[in-house]
């Protein structure tokens, strides 16, 4: 079992420094595009730790996630959502 955590945590970092490599794609096109984001990662993150007894909090979850504070994130790569992306979540969102 340790060889497949090792490969879920080699795998789990590969994507982490996809993402920072490609601060240009926004959370509403990752929504809208697999159904998931970066907050998502980071409230699985906040679970998981749970799981495993492990104590942490949104915030520090998010900062592993974005490799960075959300707020210094958001500040220096979140740009508004268009028409069009709005629009697509709004057609791709359960409710």
């Amino acid at each position: 079992m340790s060889n497949i955590n090792n490969i879920e945590a080699a795998v789990f970092r590969r994507l982490l420094e996809h993402l920072d490599s490609r601060k240009d794609v926004q959370n509403i096109d990752l929504m809208n595009l697999s159904g998931f984001c970066r907050n998502c990662l980071s409230k699985w993150y906040v679970a998981a730790a749970a799981e495993e007894g492990v104590e942490t909090d949104l915030e520090q979850a998010r900062e592993r996630i974005y490799g960075m504070p959300y707020s210094e994130w958001k500040e220096k790569y979140q740009t508004e959502a268009t028409a069009e992306q709005l629009a697509a979540f709004e057609k791709n969102s359960p409710g």
